[in-house]
């Protein structure tokens, strides 16, 4: 590591920033003034664009049904989008930096690492003792933990806890606070002084190298954040978690690739960390939005930063066990990774971020988002004309691709075993598995959407329960 890497000139001073993405700015004076004010303005009018954007979505599918090129329209659509998928197929993975040598470890940054906790006394103590352990030099590592008017023991746990653990520091949040977990994060931001912002959830296990292996990967200094891949700790529970466990391989597997081949890799809360000055940059963490990480996500790369994942080691959480709690839990991260778009897509257009990020976030917006919400009139079309799906060749797309994502996530994952015919069969298993569960998102996509359309929305920050009982750092 070049030892003169971190000195606290690479700060914000040098930059030209975006800065105040969620500031109120006055009458702008030029054209980087004007780019900003759209970024903030962005954010009003949710409920029109998305009735918008849900109507735009239907007409085009009602009227490709009635016109005689309309198949034709949705094959050339899908052509193009196979160019795409068959870079992501082929591309190879960028390979990972060396972790940290003990030599290294008098000049490494230093890490700040945050929390934001409401009444989660079963998992804290557990957490705290993983990031008050971690193979990092103490002098160069502070833990912020954001005790957030919690109503159970998890304030009076904390203040035993800072007592065992000099780096240990606790900032009690009052009742009257908002803004959720963006709210914690940004007042105890201005008290830490790391390089380098890690973020964590309560319920998260991790082992004592991450570091080690995180903080390289910031040596390229067009790294704003580095996202670790997530793991479900209690995924042998049953069919539920058994498929967010699928879900979170081949989530990363896919970011993998996107990154590969210049799009874009997503933050995903959990096991984050961001470059301090490009979190200034970008202004902090939005109050406004119901999934922070994936909010940060699209300003980071409207910046011109990029985001990196780590595939091993990952950070586990527990998985919600519950068809319900699914749904709850899945319904606000489909509602906030579209909100992102609706919020900025005029400055996505604008921005200096090149066309393959530009062109990936587009085609993976036409598979995420405008397909399970197209399927609705194209099946009241198909049932009411008795006609094939015009769809059809789009899905088989989608699905296509999801099949191969599962199937090489599970095998990257499982690198360094001895394959063997009972692994390939658990791998078989787990991608079956895995499909049908995924199938789940074409009717959250649909209900988020009509729901954002039709109902006015209030900022709700929902915290899931932890019970702690399968957390472990071995993943």
């Amino acid at each position: 590591m070049a030892e003169n890497y971190w000195s606290r000139e690479d700060d914000n001073e040098e930059l030209d920033p975006i800065g105040s993405l969620l500031s109120d700015w006055s009458d702008p004076e030029d054209e980087e003034d004007e780019f900003r004010s759209e970024i903030f303005q962005g954010r009003s009018g949710r409920r029109q664009k998305a009735a918008f954007s849900l109507m735009a979505i239907w007409t085009i599918i009602i009227g490709l049904h009635w016109l005689s090129w309309g198949y034709w329209a949705i094959i050339a659509l899908t052509m193009v989008l196979s160019g795409q998928a068959l870079r992501l197929l082929f591309t190879k993975p960028e390979t990972p930096p060396v972790p940290l040598p003990d030599q290294d470890l008098a000049s490494v940054p230093r890490v700040s690492l945050l929390v934001a906790a409401k009444n989660e006394e079963t998992v804290i103590t557990k957490l705290v003792n993983y990031l008050c352990h971690l193979d990092y030099p103490q002098d160069k590592l502070e833990v912020w933990i954001v005790d957030d008017y919690s109503t159970d023991n998890t304030g009076a746990i904390l203040d035993r806890l800072a007592l065992e653990y000099p780096q240990l520091q606790i900032l009690h949040r009052p009742a009257n606070a908002g803004g959720g977990k963006s709210g914690a994060l940004n007042q105890v931001l201005s008290l830490t002084n790391g390089e380098i912002i890690g973020v964590f959830d309560a319920d998260a296990g991790l082992s004592a190298d991450l570091l080690r292996h995180v903080v390289p990967m910031f040596d390229d200094r067009e790294v704003g954040a580095v996202q670790v891949r997530k793991a479900i700790a209690n995924a042998a529970e049953n069919f539920w978690t058994k498929g967010q466990a699928v879900e979170m391989i081949f989530d990363s597997c896919f970011q993998q690739q996107r990154i590969a081949v210049g799009g874009i890799g997503e933050l995903r809360g959990n096991g984050q960390f961001v470059r301090r000055s490009a979190l200034n940059r970008c202004g902090g963490w939005n109050e406004q939005t119901i999934t922070d990480d994936l909010d940060l996500t699209i300003r980071l790369h409207i910046d011109n930063w990029k985001i990196n994942i780590l595939n091993f080691p990952a950070v586990a959480e527990e998985g919600v066990t519950t068809a319900i709690a699914l749904w709850h839990q899945r319904n606000r991260w489909a509602e906030g990774g579209f909100q992102r778009y609706l919020d900025y897509w005029k400055a996505i257009l604008k921005s200096p971020m090149p066309w393959p990020k530009k062109f990936d976030l587009i085609a993976f917006l036409i598979v995420q988002y405008i397909l399970p919400a197209a399927a609705i009139p194209d099946l009241l079309i198909t049932i009411t004309r008795h006609q094939a799906p015009i769809l059809t060749p789009l899905t088989g797309l989608a699905l296509s691709l999801s099949l191969w994502g599962m199937v090489t996530g599970l095998i990257r994952v499982n690198t360094g075993k001895k394959f063997t015919f009972a692994l390939g069969l658990d791998i078989l298993a787990q991608t079956i598995r895995g499909m049908i569960y995924m199938m789940h998102w074409f009717i959250i996509i649909p209900s988020v959407s009509l729901r954002m359309a039709l109902r006015p929305k209030r900022l709700k920050w929902v915290k899931t329960v932890h019970l702690g009982e399968h957390l472990s750092a071995e993943v």
